[in-house]
Protein backbone atom coordinates (compact mmCIF):
# COMPACT_ATOMS: atom_id res chain seq x y z
CA UNK A 1 0.00 0.00 0.00
CA UNK A 2 1.13 3.53 -0.82
CA UNK A 3 0.98 5.87 1.99
CA UNK A 4 0.27 9.26 1.23
CA UNK A 5 2.89 11.83 2.13
CA UNK A 6 1.26 15.56 2.78
CA UNK A 7 3.32 18.54 2.85
CA UNK A 8 2.21 20.52 6.03
CA UNK A 9 2.42 16.72 7.86
CA UNK A 10 6.50 16.67 6.90
CA UNK A 11 7.04 20.46 7.46
CA UNK A 12 5.45 19.87 11.07
CA UNK A 13 7.66 16.93 11.37
CA UNK A 14 10.38 19.14 10.86
CA UNK A 15 9.86 22.07 12.77
CA UNK A 16 9.11 19.60 15.79
CA UNK A 17 12.69 17.62 15.20
CA UNK A 18 13.93 21.11 15.08
CA UNK A 19 11.92 22.80 18.31
CA UNK A 20 13.62 19.70 20.38
CA UNK A 21 17.59 21.66 19.85
CA UNK A 22 15.90 25.42 19.72
CA UNK A 23 14.65 27.25 22.45
CA UNK A 24 14.18 31.08 22.69
CA UNK A 25 15.28 32.58 26.35
CA UNK A 26 15.05 36.18 27.84
CA UNK A 27 18.22 36.98 26.42
CA UNK A 28 18.10 35.34 22.86
CA UNK A 29 14.23 34.81 22.10
CA UNK A 30 12.86 32.98 18.97
CA UNK A 31 12.05 34.38 16.12
CA UNK A 32 9.58 32.09 14.23
CA UNK A 33 7.91 32.25 11.07
CA UNK A 34 5.05 31.20 9.67
CA UNK A 35 4.13 31.18 5.69
CA UNK A 36 0.61 29.80 4.36
CA UNK A 37 0.25 30.64 1.18
CA UNK A 38 -0.76 34.54 0.16
CA UNK A 39 0.58 35.96 3.91
CA UNK A 40 3.98 35.77 6.00
CA UNK A 41 3.65 35.71 9.95
CA UNK A 42 6.52 36.16 12.00
CA UNK A 43 6.79 36.86 15.65
CA UNK A 44 9.82 36.95 18.29
CA UNK A 45 8.40 34.36 21.15
CA UNK A 46 10.16 34.29 25.05
CA UNK A 47 10.03 30.19 25.40
CA UNK A 48 11.02 30.72 29.20
CA UNK A 49 7.86 32.67 30.07
CA UNK A 50 5.68 31.85 27.05
CA UNK A 51 4.98 35.15 25.75
CA UNK A 52 4.97 36.91 22.67
CA UNK A 53 7.21 40.09 22.47
CA UNK A 54 6.81 41.42 18.80
CA UNK A 55 5.02 40.36 15.84
CA UNK A 56 4.59 41.19 12.74
CA UNK A 57 2.84 40.08 9.25
CA UNK A 58 2.24 40.80 6.13
CA UNK A 59 -1.81 41.70 6.91
CA UNK A 60 -0.32 45.03 9.18
CA UNK A 61 -1.65 48.03 7.82
CA UNK A 62 2.04 49.68 9.23
CA UNK A 63 3.21 47.48 6.24
CA UNK A 64 3.16 50.14 4.06
CA UNK A 65 4.99 53.01 6.08
CA UNK A 66 8.28 50.22 5.62
CA UNK A 67 10.18 51.54 2.58
CA UNK A 68 11.35 48.13 1.04
CA UNK A 69 15.56 48.53 0.01
CA UNK A 70 16.04 45.91 -2.31
CA UNK A 71 18.09 46.42 -5.19
CA UNK A 72 16.79 45.07 -8.64
CA UNK A 73 19.82 44.84 -10.52
CA UNK A 74 19.53 47.03 -13.92
CA UNK A 75 19.03 44.81 -17.82
CA UNK A 76 21.78 42.82 -18.67
CA UNK A 77 23.82 43.09 -15.11
CA UNK A 78 23.98 39.23 -14.28
CA UNK A 79 26.08 39.30 -11.27
CA UNK A 80 24.95 42.59 -9.66
CA UNK A 81 26.33 42.29 -5.58
CA UNK A 82 23.87 44.97 -4.70
CA UNK A 83 20.71 42.05 -4.93
CA UNK A 84 20.86 40.09 -1.64
CA UNK A 85 21.77 36.55 -2.87
CA UNK A 86 17.94 35.05 -1.36
CA UNK A 87 16.48 37.67 -4.38
CA UNK A 88 18.63 36.37 -7.11
CA UNK A 89 15.82 35.53 -9.69
CA UNK A 90 13.16 36.98 -7.36
CA UNK A 91 13.01 40.24 -7.31
CA UNK A 92 9.56 41.43 -8.97
CA UNK A 93 7.88 38.75 -6.88
CA UNK A 94 5.38 40.49 -4.71
CA UNK A 95 5.24 38.12 -2.17
CA UNK A 96 8.96 37.83 -1.51
CA UNK A 97 8.93 41.61 -1.43
CA UNK A 98 6.08 42.05 1.28
CA UNK A 99 8.21 38.82 3.39
CA UNK A 100 11.43 41.53 3.22
CA UNK A 101 9.40 44.40 4.58
CA UNK A 102 7.65 42.24 6.92
CA UNK A 103 10.86 41.18 8.38
CA UNK A 104 11.83 44.52 8.45
CA UNK A 105 9.26 45.84 10.15
CA UNK A 106 9.43 42.99 12.60
CA UNK A 107 13.48 44.29 13.27
CA UNK A 108 11.63 48.07 13.96
CA UNK A 109 9.46 46.59 16.93
CA UNK A 110 12.42 44.19 18.45
CA UNK A 111 14.54 47.35 18.82
CA UNK A 112 11.67 49.87 20.06
CA UNK A 113 11.22 46.54 22.81
CA UNK A 114 14.99 46.60 23.66
CA UNK A 115 15.49 43.51 21.52
CA UNK A 116 18.70 43.15 19.27
CA UNK A 117 19.58 39.30 18.99
CA UNK A 118 17.45 36.35 18.45
CA UNK A 119 17.61 33.02 17.27
CA UNK A 120 15.82 32.16 14.05
CA UNK A 121 13.01 29.06 13.60
CA UNK A 122 11.99 28.73 10.35
CA UNK A 123 9.19 26.57 11.33
CA UNK A 124 10.10 23.46 9.21
CA UNK A 125 9.95 25.98 6.03
CA UNK A 126 13.13 25.77 3.65
CA UNK A 127 15.37 28.57 3.88
CA UNK A 128 14.82 29.78 0.77
CA UNK A 129 12.49 32.64 -1.15
CA UNK A 130 9.98 34.42 1.29
CA UNK A 131 11.16 32.71 4.34
CA UNK A 132 14.63 34.21 3.32
CA UNK A 133 13.64 37.61 2.32
CA UNK A 134 12.31 37.80 6.10
CA UNK A 135 15.14 37.21 7.45
CA UNK A 136 17.18 39.06 5.17
CA UNK A 137 14.94 41.99 5.68
CA UNK A 138 14.73 41.79 9.65
CA UNK A 139 18.91 41.68 9.68
CA UNK A 140 18.91 44.51 7.66
CA UNK A 141 16.95 45.85 10.13
CA UNK A 142 19.02 45.05 12.94
CA UNK A 143 18.53 42.35 14.53
CA UNK A 144 21.49 39.52 15.09
CA UNK A 145 21.24 36.02 14.49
Amino acid sequence: MIKKQYANQSRLRRHLRVRKRLAGTSERPRLCVFRSANQIYAQIVDDAQGRTLVAASSRDVDLAKVKATIAVPAEGAEGDDATPEAFRGLEANRRVQQAYKVGQLLAERAAAAGLKRVVFDCGGYIYHGRVAALADGARKGGLDF
